[in-house]
């Protein structure tokens, strides 16, 4: 990783330059390189692991979805953002975002303004 972080300081000092914006679930995910056989380096955003949800932490507030409700929908209107989705999605352990809203009287956790500092993972 001591590697990537001045690749990764040096794309944030260039506006436009980072490959995902701050608001992306991707922008902290961190690079990797592969080296083809021929010495070309092929840059690639590794997997983002999730941290552990710990449903005795306040990091989400309850919401009981409605009918007709979706997951894009709930990130508009407690975040302003209808691509802030994938932080309720996050929040809750599914495996398709779709099943946040499937059923209506359904309860699930919307993370509290801020939630985690960027990169800090629950232990």
């Amino acid at each position: 990783m001591a590697d990537i972080e001045p690749y990764e300081s040096a794309l944030d000092a260039i506006p436009g330059a980072h490959p995902y914006p701050r608001t992306s679930r991707y922008h902290d995910a961190e690079t990797g390189v592969h080296k083809l056989a021929d010495g070309t380096e092929v840059r690639y955003t590794k997997r983002r692991l999730l941290p552990p949800i710990d449903e005795d932490e306040a990091t989400a507030q309850p919401h009981t979805v409605g009918a007709g409700e979706r997951p894009d929908l709930l990130a508009q209107r407690f975040f302003g953002d209808p691509g802030q989705w994938w932080r309720i999605a996050d929040a809750n352990p599914v495996l398709d975002p779709r099943e946040l809203t499937d059923d209506a009287g359904r309860v699930i956790g919307i993370p509290l303004a801020g939630g985690l500092p960027r990169g800090e993972r629950r232990v």
